[in-house]
């Protein structure tokens, strides 16, 4: 019978970019025995979301931290965020008031479109909605159908 439900360890990482290396040895570690298009997608994703965490949050200054979580919901789908020290005073969104030339000259700023077409859903919760203490920001991401969670899976995982 295979597990419907798995929790892994959160683990949590300095603030800043150079861990990005670290951020995705450590999914391909966790998900060992997935299917490799949904890790691939899932470290997109990662990438994008713990780069946002640490660009645009108090996370990116000195001494913040980055918290990751990770689990399986319904043996099918993976469920990826990122918590952030808060910081920034809005939350994350997509730009929508750029005209098609802005989108094109734009450098950044693309991530969350991204992250918003590889996965089933995104979105965030605010850790504390009274203050400006952390934004989650997750994505979901189907296992590709026809295809199961490794068979030794367990509901707590250990990364550590």
């Amino acid at each position: 019978m295979s597990v419907q439900r798995a929790f892994w360890e959160h683990r949590t990482y300095p603030g800043d970019l150079s861990q990005l290396r670290q951020v995705r040895q450590d999914l391909a570690t966790d998900l060992a025995g997935f299917p490799d298009d949904a890790v691939q997608t899932l470290v997109l994703c990662a990438s994008e979301l713990f780069a946002n965490a640490c660009k645009y949050t108090a996370s990116g200054q000195e001494n913040g931290q980055v918290l990751r979580t990770l689990c399986l919901r319904r043996g099918r789908l993976l469920r990826l965020g990122f918590t952030d020290d808060g910081g920034s005073g809005r939350v994350p969104q997509i730009p929508t008031e750029r005209t098609a030339t802005e989108w094109d000259e734009a450098e950044g700023q693309r991530g969350l479109l991204m992250v918003q077409e590889l996965s089933t859903a995104w979105g965030y919760s605010l850790t504390c909605p009274w203050a400006d203490l952390g934004t989650s920001t997750w994505a979901l991401i189907p296992l590709p159908d026809g295809t199961a969670p490794p068979p030794d899976l367990r509901p707590y995982i250990f990364t550590r």
